[in-house]
């Protein structure tokens, strides 16, 4: 089954769209799609660019929408929902003096570190709750991920030319 998967996607949408939507994907976003590129065998300039494009193109959606989105959450008649959103706001309110500390410089470090729940979609997702202007939260997750990238790059295709050379 994962083989046809792979089968699928591969010969149907390609290895450069395989690596854009992956780094568009929630939690795994580039840190995944740049070592799933070096896995293709495809030049490290050309992974860098369309993960980053990748990664980027959920950012401004997620800036204007996501806080509605939450709000609509919170007041539904759904338990789920409502619990969900407002575990949200209650983790957002506990470190609200941090993260205005830090703003800018804390919200692309926190989207630079190449680990899982780190990177655009959850920082961008803080930026949007304690309402930070809309283009120094897109510089802010541009720089992070321009950074994660860089990061990535070097540990992927590193290892990717240490085991060529091995084997």
């Amino acid at each position: 089954m994962v083989e046809a998967i792979k089968t699928f996607f591969l010969e149907t949408v390609g290895e450069e769209l395989c690596v854009f939507f992956c780094s568009m994907l929630p939690i795994i976003e580039l840190r995944g799609a740049i070592p799933m590129g070096a896995a293709f065998g495809l030049p490290w300039w050309q992974t860098y660019l369309i993960a980053i494009v990748g990664n980027m193109l959920p950012v401004p959606i997620i800036l204007l929408f996501v806080k509605s989105v939450l709000n609509w959450m919170a007041g539904c008649k759904v338990k789920f929902f409502n619990k969900v959103a407002n575990k949200m706001f209650e983790k957002a309110e506990k470190n609200r003096a941090k993260i205005e500390k830090y703003a800018f410089w804390g919200l692309t470090l926190f989207v630079a570190i190449p680990l899982p729940a780190t990177g655009a979609w959850t920082g961008t997702l803080v930026a949007a709750l304690f309402d930070m202007k809309f283009w120094k939260s897109m510089l802010s997750a541009l720089l992070g991920v321009l950074i994660a990238g860089v990061v990535m790059t070097l540990i992927s295709y590193g290892v990717v030319a240490a085991w060529g050379a091995l084997f």
